[in-house]
């Protein structure tokens, strides 16, 4: 493995596991085994560390996705909320074979981009990923036209907020499946426990 790459690997966890506010440089170094020289050499600082980490799997999550939501639009003139919000399934679970545990990782690291106030992270996923953002706003306008920009806007920061906060506590969310209902649910059940959800706050009478 290369020495970017264990440095990658290394940050991801300790992002995943402490957040990035809660992440040192120094404790990347540690765990990757290098020094902290090799990071300034391949990333320059610890916010284009962080924008790397979610690029790496941001570069493999945006085209499925986008292809999911252009299938969605494409098969009805005014497809279902639910239906929108399903397209994330299958991309969101291909990131298991592209790394281990990679659905949840991601989502862990996305939900630590809102609870540690990472704005520049919101800023960069939002200018580097305009096509997927804006696949999905144009989606979710397909299927509920009558929402105003600003209607748009609220109920999707609100769909953000609980996605973070149930994907940062997926881990709870299972074992308290298992243990108060005896039902073994994994990450993906998590996700589709939470689409109706959302479909139906978007998707609520203006």
């Amino acid at each position: 493995m290369t020495t970017k790459n264990r440095i990658l690997d290394a940050a991801e966890k300790l992002f995943a596991d402490k957040g990035f506010n809660g992440t040192s440089l120094r404790e990347i170094t540690s765990l990757a085994e290098v020094n902290l020289a090799a990071v300034n050499y391949h990333f320059g600082s610890k916010k284009e560390l962080i924008k790397a980490v979610m690029s790496r799997y941001m570069n493999e999550l945006s085209p499925n996705l986008e292809l999911a939501l252009t299938n969605v639009c494409d098969s009805s003139d005014k497809p279902s909320l639910v239906a929108v919000f399903s397209a994330f399934v299958e991309p969101l679970l291909a990131l298991n074979h592209f790394k281990e545990n990679g659905t949840s990782n991601f989502l862990q690291l996305l939900g630590r981009g809102y609870t540690d106030s990472q704005g520049f992270l919101r800023w960069f996923l939002t200018t580097r990923y305009p096509t997927l953002i804006n696949g999905f706003v144009a989606a979710v306008h397909k299927a509920y036209p009558e929402l105003s920009a600003e209607d748009m806007f609220w109920r999707l920061h609100f769909t953000m907020g609980t996605i973070v906060f149930t994907m940062s506590s997926s881990d709870a969310l299972m074992d308290i499946a298992k243990n108060d209902f005896d039902r073994n649910v994994d990450i993906s059940g998590v996700i589709k426990q939470v689409i109706p959800y959302v479909a139906a706050g978007v998707g609520a009478p203006i």
